[in-house]
C-alpha cells in the first residue's frame, strides 16, 4: 500500500504509536533498528536520520561522514509483538551519504536500480521465497542449546511435529502485518522447519523477508525456544537453504511459460545468464564458511546446470505452460536479500544482452556433474567465492568496487579465521549460531 507523509502521521495518531523502529540492514544482510518517537517522524521525513555508522561492522568503514536514513513510507508496519497501547510501527529505510549522493552498501537502492532497469525492457519480475530455518531448544538460564526442538522428518504431522504451533503463531503474526505465507511444513531434518511465501515485487519480497527473519526469532523466543538460520547448524543433518522463485512477464505474458516443452529465446537467455553468472553470485549468496559445508553435502548442487525435475542442481524450471518459472537452490539465509535478488534479475538481463543461451536441461544428477564444463561449479569454499567473484566481468560491471572490495576482505578474513582454528566445527558454532 502506497502512504503518503500525511497519512503516515494520520496513521501513527489512530493507532497510539509512540515509538518508531527505523530498520535497515547492513552490506551482509544483517538488521538494524533505531528507535525514534512518533513525534520526530515530521523532522525525519524533511531531513532523514543522521547516524554514525563507525561503531557498527558491515557498513564498510564509512568514517568521513554520517549516513542517513530515509524511510521508505510503503513499509509501514505495526509490529504485533509489542504492547498494544503506546504501539511500535517499523519502517524500512534507505541509506544515503549524509551530503545526498548514494550509499554503496544500500542493497535496498541496488534492488530498486535491478527492476528499474528490467521494467525499461518491458520486463516485470516477482519473487516468492522459501526458507529453511532450524528450531532448538534453551537451557535453564534461557541461553541455546545444540538440541533440536523435535525429531520429526519431512512433511510428518503433529504430535512427532512439535514445530506446528509455532509455525502457525509465526504466520499469523506476519498476516498481521500483510505478509502472506503460502504454506509451511516440517523439514526434513530434526527440528527443521520451512515456510514458503507468495510471489510478490522484488522490494516487498526483501522487505518480507528480512521481516520473517526477525519475526522467526521473536516468536520462538516468545515459546521459549531458539530458531537458528545457520546454513547447517547440526553437521551430520540436511542444512538450510533459501530457495528464489522467480517469476517474470512482458507485455502480460509469462516468459517462463513453456511453448510445446521447449524454452522462448528470450526464456533461454535469461536462464543462461543466471548459469553463466552464478559461480560468480555465489559470494553475494552463500556468506559464510558454513554455507559450503551444506552444498558439499549435496554434491550435484554444486555443478551449475538446469531442469526440469525434482534434481539437486543449482536451477530449476517449474510451472509447465502457463505459470512458468525459475527455481534458485544455491542461496541460503546468510544472503542480504536486497543484493541477492538483484543480482539474480542482473543476471537474467546479462544473458539477454549478451545472447547467453541455457543449453539443454539435465534429467538426471549425474549428468549435471559430466556436463559441468558449460557453466562450471560453484565456489568449493568461501576464499574460492572471493576469488571467483573478484575475476568476474559481470560482477565488476554490476556491483560498485567499493562495495565488492569490501566484501572480499571482510569474507578472506573470515577465511583466514576458519582456516586456523582448531576445530572448525567449535569455530562455526561460536561465530554463527548465536547471531545467525
Amino acid at each position: 500500500m502506497r502512504y503518503t507523509e500525511r497519512e503516515v502521521l494520520q496513521f501513527v495518531d489512530e493507532n497510539d504509536v509512540k515509538f518508531v523502529k527505523l530498520m535497515f540492514c547492513d552490506v551482509f544482510g544483517n538488521l538494524k533498528a533505531i528507535s525514534v518517537l512518533s513525534s520526530e517522524l515530521p523532522k525525519i521525513f524533511k531531513q532523514g536520520y543522521a547516524f554514525d555508522a563507525t561503531q557498527m561492522d558491515g557498513f564498510m568503514g564509512v568514517y568521513e561522514t554520517d549516513l542517513v536514513l530515509r524511510p521508505v513510507l510503503d513499509t509501514l508496519s505495526l509490529l504485533p509483538w509489542r504492547p498494544q497501547q503506546g504501539r511500535v510501527m517499523r519502517l524500512f529505510c534507505s541509506i544515503a551519504r549524509a551530503d545526498g549522493s548514494e550509499f554503496a552498501g544500500d542493497g535496498r537502492g541496488y534492488l530498486l536500480k535491478a527492476v528499474e532497469r528490467a521494467k525499461k525492457s518491458g520486463f516485470d519480475f516477482k519473487v516468492g521465497t522459501s526458507c529453511e530455518f532450524y528450531v532448538f531448544e534453551l537451557d535453564d538460564k534461557g541461553l541455546p542449546t545444540r538440541i533440536p526442538h523435535d525429531n520429526a522428518g519431512c512433511c510428518e504431522a503433529a504430535p512427532a511435529d512439535r514445530g506446528e504451533n509455532l509455525r502457525r503463531d509465526i504466520c499469523m503474526t506476519l498476516e498481521q502485518m500483510e505478509i502472506y505465507p503460502e504454506s509451511s511444513r516440517h523439514e526434513a531434518g530434526p527440528g527443521q522447519n520451512e515456510i514458503d511465501f507468495i510471489s510478490s515485487a522484488p522490494l516487498s519480497a526483501a522487505d518480507n523477508l528480512v521481516t520473517f527473519k526477525n519475526t522467526v526469532k521473536s516468536v520462538a523466543n516468545r515459546n521459549g525456544l531458539y530458531a537458528s538460520f545457520m546454513p547447517k547448524p547440526l553437521p551430520d543433518k540436511c542444512g538450510s537453504s533459501l530457495q528464489i522463485m522467480l517469476s517474470c512477464t512482458k507485455n502480460g505474458e509469462n516468459v517462463f511459460a513453456q511453448r510445446e516443452g521447449c524454452l522462448t529465446t528470450i526464456a533461454d537467455r535469461m536462464l543462461g545468464g543466471l548459469l553463466h553468472n552464478l559461480p560468480a553470485m555465489t559470494l553475494f549468496m552463500n556468506g559464510v564458511t558454513n554455507s559450503y559445508a551444506r552444498m558439499e553435502a549435496i554434491e550435484p548442487l554444486r555443478h551449475v546446470a538446469w531442469t526440469k525435475y525434482n534434481l539437486n542442481v543449482p536451477v530449476r524450471l517449474r510451472g509447465g505452460e502457463k505459470n512458468g518459472y525459475l527455481m534458485l537452490m544455491t542461496p541460503d539465509n546468510t544472503c542480504n536479500p536486497y543484493f541477492a535478488i538483484g543480482l539474480v534479475i542482473n543476471a537474467c538481463m546479462d544473458g539477454i544482452e549478451n545472447a547467453i543461451s541455457a543449453g539443454e536441461p539435465v534429467l538426471h544428477e549425474a549428468a549435471a556433474a559430466d556436463g559441468a564444463g558449460e557453466f562450471g561449479i560453484i565456489p568449493k569454499d568461501l576464499r574460492e567465492a572471493v576469488k571467483t567473484a573478484g575475476e568476474s566481468r559481470f560482477i565488476k560491471k554490476t556491483l560498485p568496487a567499493e562495495l565488492v572490495e569490501y566484501v572480499a576482505k571482510c569474507k578472506n578474513a573470515m577465511s583466514d579465521e576458519y582456516e586456523a582454528a582448531q576445530d572448525r566445527e567449535i569455530f562455526e558454532t561460536a561465530k554463527f549460531f548465536y547471531t545467525l
